[in-house]
């Protein structure tokens, strides 16, 4: 099965874009808002070394931003 977290903040619109898509598309996923999380934070700054949200991993692999591309690239590779 395919797992997918998405880390977000709250004043994101990026991330509200994202999250929205994901949903239109019917690709469930785990939310982890960093503002509520700091250990997530630092969890993707070391995987990424980017701060920017929102940053997704699909599988172990990492798509930064708002990338619908890519995500879906990720999710049929596994």
């Amino acid at each position: 099965m395919k797992q997918m977290t998405v880390y977000t903040t709250t004043s994101c619109p990026y991330c509200v874009m994202l999250k929205n898509y994901l949903s239109e598309q019917n690709i469930s996923f785990n939310e982890i808002n960093m503002e509520e999380k700091p250990e997530a934070m630092r969890y993707v700054v070391e995987s990424t070394g980017q701060m920017g949200v929102p940053q997704s991993e699909v599988n172990g692999k990492w798509i930064i931003g708002f990338d619908p591309e890519q995500i879906m690239h990720a999710l049929k590779m596994n």
